[in-house]
């Protein structure tokens, strides 16, 4: 059975027993606008992270707050995130306490003028540069960005068992992963800092997906498009995505060193190199390198019937370092590289024997990337 397999279940809110008073769970979304007045090209991110709901009192707990880390109160709240790449790149943060904060299953989340489900979403969060000074405990920069929109998750990358009823249930990985949108096609407004764009849905370069479990992973590595190019035809290829995730996650309290996750649907074929499915003989070799002006990944994963080279790199003026507490109110990663602008390069193959045959050469943009390591 294939990789892109729908399961709208796995979005739902997973924490409950122990993730419930130590656990996080975010919904991401990404995705490409254009300025109304001057047709510049602008990469955005809404995410809804919810931390600890167990612990909800009246209001947010932060635990970046000196007062809750020295109590030892773990942080609780769901925090609305969003934010835009680019020249004026920025994350803001707003949070609501779960008194605020209304769910329903398979996912249907609304938190005051917040709101998501699996087709719409839309919310408002505004920090000014006097909150945002005042406030570290935010762990964002002021700005403000409203928006209204419309997705059609059409490639999903489902990891199969790994995230499935059994091991979720009894918590066997410390951070799961699910990808109901490997290609999402977004629709609507949004306003950045004054500015409004329009985001269409052909040249929206869309990505969804979700996290949840009780930790970090280190390293942390992300990379995905549907902004691709065949370099052989000159071919936009309209029916491909690719995602690779992942870092060194940990199964029963062992950790499983620089594994990683990857799947590219290519036009309708299904290329997927998951350590999970031993089976598949998947292998995984990468690294990411920090230059002064550049961060830059390169992957190579192969199973036994297939290889993908990944080359990857976003120029840091272009991206953030994006800001989690982890549920045990912790800021593990303080370089955590986070951007949408990504380019490069992906060369696919198929296996036969000893032979190899090139799939396709493919230029990759508007691809999101992230990468970072846990300071302890």
């Amino acid at each position: 059975m294939g990789f892109a397999k729908s399961d709208i279940t796995r979005d739902a809110c997973m924490l409950k027993g122990a993730f419930a008073r130590k656990g996080y769970d975010w919904w991401w979304h990404s995705f490409t606008g254009r300025d109304v007045e001057t047709g510049e090209e602008k990469a955005f991110f809404v995410e809804f992270y919810a931390c600890n709901p167990a612990l909800g009192r009246n209001k947010p707990i932060l635990g970046q707050l000196p007062e809750n880390k020295k109590a030892g109160r773990r942080p609780s709240y769901l925090c609305v995130k969003a934010g835009a790449w680019g020249e004026d790149a920025g994350q803001i943060h707003r949070f609501f306490a779960w008194k605020d904060v209304k769910m329903k299953a398979p996912f249907f989340l609304t938190a005051q003028d917040c709101f998501l489900s699996e087709t719409q979403t839309w919310g408002q969060v505004e920090v000014t540069e006097e909150e945002a000074a005042a406030h570290p405990e935010y762990m964002c920069q002021p700005g403000k960005m409203t928006w209204e929109l419309r997705m059609e998750k059409r490639v999903p990358f489902n990891v199969g068992y790994g995230a499935g009823w059994l091991l979720r249930t009894i918590h066997a990985f410390e951070m799961y992963w699910h990808v109901e949108g490997m290609k999402t096609v977004y629709e609507g407004k949004v306003w950045w800092n004054g500015r409004e764009y329009a985001v269409m849905p052909e040249q929206s370069y869309g990505y969804a997906d979700k996290n949840w479990g009780a930790d970090f992973t280190s390293p942390w590595l992300w990379l995905s498009s549907n902004h691709l190019k065949s370099k052989l035809t000159g071919k936009v290829l309209n029916d491909s995505a690719f995602v690779i995730g992942g870092g060194s996650p940990k199964v029963f309290g062992i950790s499983l060193y620089r594994k990683l996750l990857g799947a590219f649907y290519y036009e309708g074929q299904e290329f997927e190199f998951n350590f999970s499915k031993f089976w598949t003989l998947s292998r995984t070799k990468f690294d990411c390198r920090e230059t002064k002006d550049e961060i830059i990944w390169r992957v190579r994963q192969e199973n036994c019937n297939a290889i993908m080279q990944a080359q990857i790199r976003c120029k840091k003026r272009d991206m953030i370092l994006i800001n989690y507490e982890a549920p045990d109110g912790t800021r593990w990663h303080k370089r955590l590289w986070n951007g949408g602008n990504g380019v490069g390069r992906i060369r696919l193959y198929k296996k036969e024997g000893i032979y190899r045959t090139l799939v396709d050469d493919i230029s990759v943009r508007n691809a999101g990337c992230e990468y970072g390591e846990m300071i302890r």
